[in-house]
């Protein structure tokens, strides 16, 4: 007889008997699957499982099973149970695995899909797919500064409102990245389920949900956002959406600055998003059910509520599914489960929170003026230079090594001031604005071994002066 909760591992069908399964998952947040198991085996080495997939089949009903699936990211053994040995395994998703992983990186004129991408590429286990509705603009410079891989495509698809989940299929799972209400549809099988407030009163083995609670919360109802760009200095970027709901003092403004843009409809679009989050948090329900295809990412409706605004769709957003399986000689026995899940109403578009950090730098930097080769200056119209930066492991010190960095000048006007360009080999000083690592901003110059200071020192530490060289020369001027 086959078990209705059953493991798929490396190891021989039928080491394995699981006792307990819980599961969590959430849009946008990494999941993970605890497995209580019995064994026969008293000797399984943790290092035969470690990072391998695996998955968890649940079949209850006649329809199709349900899998789950991840990598193994522990496993412990534990205790006894008469013959049996107990373990203990905790599968993680593939994206949990860029949390083992950190960089200094830069990436040009991407945009963010195209930068995730890239970063899902270095990844052997990755298996992804885009169902994005809208386009993005490409960002002209992009760092990942001393972070994991997790936490940079996280802060950045926060940033632009992509959310995403995971999907269980025969070939193990892979991520979604959604940016629209159009990306979902219903688990099949499971497009919905009645309500019985009392369970006694449900047909016996009928697939239903048991507890329901409705929720709103007050929240801001104007987003404001402005920046400010160098190249057009008196333009204004400032930005607004309003969208209140219909309750006292729902006019709530939140007001923030940079707000990460340079054209007055992608700020627009941020300040959209902003209000798109902040109200997926408006409406909340929460509801438990003994049905195994409530899924994250999925559309469930729900009949038979008393109160009938309650009977609609809903996106699932989180899920924490509980199954045990009564332990037996045999490897079968009755079965319960248990998925408490929350979800927010399928008309409300859903935003990802905020929640991962942007890494700040914590003071200047020094860095390599760098250009390309044969030349000895290289810079545009705002004088503005280009650097390798001393973390850069991918640089290669030419005119790509970073974007083009403003460089701080003794004074400057409209049409008078001082200018003075570092010149390639030179060594910098970097700052950045508000400790942004997008935003460097050249603020001095050093003497390095390399690049000595024109006069004999400490012997000729009386002199002061300037002593410029003609471009491509040996010729100097000195001003002392």
């Amino acid at each position: 007889m086959t078990a209705s909760l059953r493991l798929e591992s490396p190891l021989p069908d039928g080491t394995f008997r699981v006792h307990e399964c819980h599961a969590t998952e959430a849009l946008s947040e990494l999941g993970e699957i605890q497995l209580r198991l019995l064994s026969e085996r008293l000797d399984i080495a943790a290092g035969d499982l470690l990072g391998k997939p695996v998955a968890v089949v649940i079949a209850l009903r006649d329809a199709a099973p349900r899998r789950l699936s991840g990598h193994v990211a522990r496993f412990a053994q534990g205790g006894f149970e008469g013959r049996h040995a107990v373990y203990e395994m905790t599968l993680r998703p593939w994206p949990w695995l860029l949390t083992r992983t950190a960089d200094c990186r830069i990436f040009q004129d991407m945009s963010v899909p195209d930068i995730v991408a890239a970063v899902f590429q270095d990844h052997a286990a990755a298996r992804f797919e885009f169902k994005l509705m809208r386009p993005y603009r490409p960002w002209t410079y992009c760092v990942q500064y001393r972070e994991t891989d997790f936490n940079f495509v996280a802060r950045l698809l926060e940033h632009e409102g992509i959310y995403w989940h995971v999907e269980h299929d025969e070939r193990g799972h892979k991520l979604v990245l959604c940016d629209a209400a159009s990306a979902h549809d219903s688990a099949p099988g499971c497009e919905s389920l009645p309500f019985y407030g009392n369970v006694e009163q449900a047909p016996p083995l009928l697939e239903h949900i048991g507890r329901w609670t409705s929720e709103q919360r007050m929240q801001p109802g104007k987003v404001v956002l402005t920046d400010y760009d160098f190249e057009r200095p008196s333009t204004s970027l400032l930005t607004e959406q309003s969208r209140a709901h219909a309750h006292d003092l729902a006019d709530g403004e939140i007001f923030d600055f940079p707000g990460g843009y340079l054209q007055s409809a992608d700020g627009a679009q941020y300040a959209e998003d902003r209000l798109d989050e902040l109200h997926s948090a408006f409406s909340l329900l929460a509801g438990s059910t003994n049905a195994q295809g409530v899924c994250v990412g999925r559309l469930l409706a729900m009949t038979r509520h008393p109160r009938d605004d309650q009977n609609g769709q809903y996106l699932i957003t989180s899920t924490r599914l509980t199954v045990r399986q009564a332990a037996s000689e045999s490897g079968s026995g009755e079965t319960d489960l248990r998925c408490d899940f929350a979800a927010i109403p399928a008309a409300q578009q859903f935003r990802p929170a905020r929640r991962t950090p942007k890494p700040i730098v914590p003071g200047p930097q020094t860095a390599t003026v760098t250009g390309p080769g044969g030349e000895e200056i290289h810079t545009d119209a705002y004088g503005r230079v280009k650097v390798q930066f001393h973390w850069d492991r991918r640089g290669r010190r030419d005119e790509r090594s970073s974007c083009w960095i403003r460089v701080s000048q003794p004074w400057a006007g409209k049409g008078w001031g001082g200018v003075s360009i570092p010149r390639i080999g030179q060594e910098v000083v970097v700052d950045f604005l508000e400790g942004d690592p997008d935003q460097p901003l050249i603020v001095g110059r050093l003497y390095n071994a390399e690049q000595m200071p024109p006069y004999s020192l400490p012997e000729g530490a009386v002199v002061s002066g300037i002593k410029s060289r003609t471009h491509k020369g040996a010729a100097t001027t000195s001003c002392r």
